[in-house]
C-alpha cells in the first residue's frame, strides 16, 4: 500500500512538472503587441541602441551624444556627452563599463555603467567606427569600420587599441557566440565575416545565397543558428559553423536589426515600413513566419530584453521632404523638434 501511495504521489508530481513547463511556453494565440510609447524627445537623429539588463536601461545614440532611458518608465536618466557621431553602444558588464563607437572622431567613449561618467576616449586608427562589440571571452572590444573596411580592436581592460583585422567588405552589425568568435554582415557583399577573437584574425566568410546588403545579425547559442535581415526582405538562416543555409523567409521592407529570443525560439526583424517580423523556430532546420506586428514608419532599429520579451525600438515624425538641388540630389525631410519616440512591443497573453 505504501509502495502505491508513493508511485501516485510520484506521478502527480511528473504530471504537475509537465503542466508547469508546458504553461511557461507562449500559446498558439500568444502574441507580441505594441504595449507602450515613450515620448523621449531631445535633440539629434539616431542610429544604434542597446538594452542593459542588468540595470533595465536603454543607451539610444543620438549623433552628439547618448541618451540613457528606464527601460521600464522611458524616463531620461542619463546622458554621455561629446560622441561625435555616435552609432552604436557596447555593455561590457562584467568590467562593469560601456563604449560608444564615434564615427565623425574616429574615436571611442568609455563610460562607467553605474554612474554614466565619461572615464577615457580612445582614438583609433579605423576611419567611421560604426557597429561596435564586446567579446567576454578575449576581453575585447571591436569596432566595424565602415570607411576603412575594417575591423578595430581594442584591449577593454587596458582601453588600448591592440589590432586591426582587414575586412573584404563594408561591415554591419555584428554578433558574439560568446566561445571566441565573431559574426559580421558585409553588407556590400552580402556575406558574413567570422573572425576568431582569440588570433583576432579573419577565418572565413560565408555567402547569404538569395539576401542582399545584410544589415541586421542575430545568433541562437543553443542551435548555432545565425538570423541575418537584409535590404531584399529577405531574413536568410545559416548554420553558424559550416555556413550552410537552412532557411529564407519574408520580412518587411528597410530591415536594420535583429534578435533571437532563445526562451521562446523567436527571431525579430525591425523594418522601416513599420512593422516587426516575428520568425519561429520550430526546430534547428525548420523557420516559419509567426506574426507581422505593426510599428511605426521608420522604426528600423531595435534592441530586444530576453527575460521579458520586450523589443525597444525608436523613430520620429518627419516634415515635408524638400526640393532635390544639385548639392542635395537626393534630400531627406527634417526630423520635427522633440517627436523622437520609443516603441515597446512585448509578449501578451
Amino acid at each position: 500500500m505504501h509502495s502505491k501511495l508513493l508511485v501516485s504521489i510520484l506521478f502527480g508530481v511528473l504530471l504537475l512538472s509537465s503542466h508547469l513547463a508546458q504553461s511557461a511556453q507562449p500559446s498558439e494565440s500568444t502574441k507580441f503587441k505594441l504595449v507602450n510609447q515613450y515620448n523621449v524627445g531631445g535633440e539629434g537623429k539616431w542610429d544604434l541602441l542597446t538594452f542593459d539588463a542588468k540595470h533595465h536601461r536603454l543607451f539610444v545614440s543620438r549623433s552628439t551624444h547618448v541618451q540613457v532611458i528606464d527601460a521600464d518608465s522611458g524616463k531620461v536618466v542619463g546622458d554621455i556627452p561629446g560622441t561625435d557621431g555616435v552609432h552604436g553602444i557596447a555593455l561590457a558588464g562584467d568590467l562593469n563599463v560601456g563604449f560608444t563607437s564615434n564615427g565623425k572622431s574616429n574615436s571611442v567613449t568609455v563610460f562607467d555603467l553605474t554612474t554614466l561618467n565619461v572615464i577615457d576616449t580612445i582614438k583609433i586608427s579605423g576611419l567611421n567606427p560604426d557597429v561596435i562589440l564586446y567579446e567576454p571571452k578575449s576581453k575585447h572590444i571591436f569596432t566595424f569600420n565602415g570607411r576603412s573596411a575594417n575591423a578595430t580592436v581594442i584591449d577593454a581592460v587596458s582601453r588600448k587599441e591592440i589590432g586591426t583585422i582587414s575586412l573584404p567588405g563594408k561591415p554591419e552589425l555584428a554578433v558574439s557566440n560568446e566561445a571566441g568568435n565573431i559574426f559580421v554582415n558585409l553588407e556590400d557583399k552580402s556575406e558574413i565575416a567570422v573572425i576568431d577573437s582569440g588570433t583576432n584574425t579573419l577565418t572565413k566568410t560565408y555567402p547569404l545565397g538569395n539576401g542582399t546588403e545584410p544589415t541586421g545579425l542575430a545568433f541562437d547559442q543553443k542551435h548555432n543558428r545565425l538570423f541575418s535581415v537584409c535590404a531584399n526582405k529577405k531574413m536568410i538562416i545559416l548554420d553558424s559553423e559550416t555556413g550552410k543555409i537552412k532557411a529564407e523567409l519574408a520580412i518587411g521592407e528597410g530591415p536594420d536589426s535583429a534578435a533571437f529570443d532563445s526562451n521562446l525560439g523567436i527571431a525579430f526583424s525591425s523594418n522601416g515600413d513599420g512593422t516587426l517580423t516575428l520568425v519561429k523556430e520550430s526546430d534547428p532546420d525548420h523557420f516559419s513566419v509567426l506574426q507581422n506586428v505593426i510599428t511605426q514608419k521608420s522604426a528600423r532599429t531595435m534592441a530586444y530584453d530576453s527575460d521579458n520579451h520586450r523589443a525597444y525600438l525608436v523613430t520620429a515624425s518627419f516634415g515635408e521632404t524638400p526640393p532635390a538641388t544639385k548639392e542635395l540630389p537626393k534630400p531627406r525631410p527634417a526630423m520635427l523638434p522633440n517627436s523622437f519616440i520609443v516603441l515597446v512591443v512585448a509578449l501578451t497573453p
